[in-house]
């Protein structure tokens, strides 16, 4: 995961944000996963794996990794699957060893960010497929506040090309720019 990246995102920023909203950080009572402090030892280790229930396009697993290792970073991940792959059905994306509170604190986010990301990926392939070469897709700015970044690469894993990230790239002039 050190060589993944994407221009312009902040990965750690994302992932902390993401945790904190998850663990209620800053609200009373919050900064902590409840469930899992009552009925997990904190010295508890897990094994697990993550697969697709779908075929999918996978796009999201650097990510995903990244929630692991911010809770638990001794936690021994193997990536299965690469990034913008097509992948059956029960195909195992990643297995982890480690920390069972981290990899449940975890879990919901990584999961969500994957299904989200290969979600886009998915349905971008579908219709790069069935323009069967003629075309090529790109993506807009309509995106989720937030998550531009993260949705445009999913795009891109999906076989489209970027048209413009924001308002600052490039100039685009539309009936509502006219006087």
């Amino acid at each position: 995961m050190a060589d993944w990246g994407i221009e312009g995102f902040d990965l750690a920023r994302f992932v902390r944000a993401t945790l904190d909203e998850d663990l209620g950080a800053g609200l009373p009572g919050g900064g902590h996963d409840v469930t899992s402090e009552s009925v997990i030892p904190a010295d508890a280790r897990f094994s697990g794996a993550m697969d697709t229930r779908d075929a999918i396009v996978v796009a999201g697993l650097p990510i995903a990794e990244a929630f692991f290792r911010a809770l638990d970073p001794a936690m021994e991940i193997e990536v299965l699957a690469e990034e913008g792959a097509r992948v059956p059905a029960g195909t195992d994306l990643m297995r982890l060893t480690g920390n069972a509170r981290a990899m449940l604190t975890a879990e919901r986010s990584a999961l969500n960010t994957v299904q989200h990301l290969s979600g886009i990926a998915t349905m971008t392939r579908a219709y790069v497929d069935a323009m069967q070469g003629r075309a090529i897709l790109l993506d807009t700015r309509k995106t989720i506040p937030g998550l531009r970044h993260l949705e445009k690469y999913a795009t891109r894993m999906g076989g489209a090309q970027n048209h413009r990230m924001g308002l600052w790239d490039a100039a685009m002039i539309k009936d509502n720019h006219v006087l």
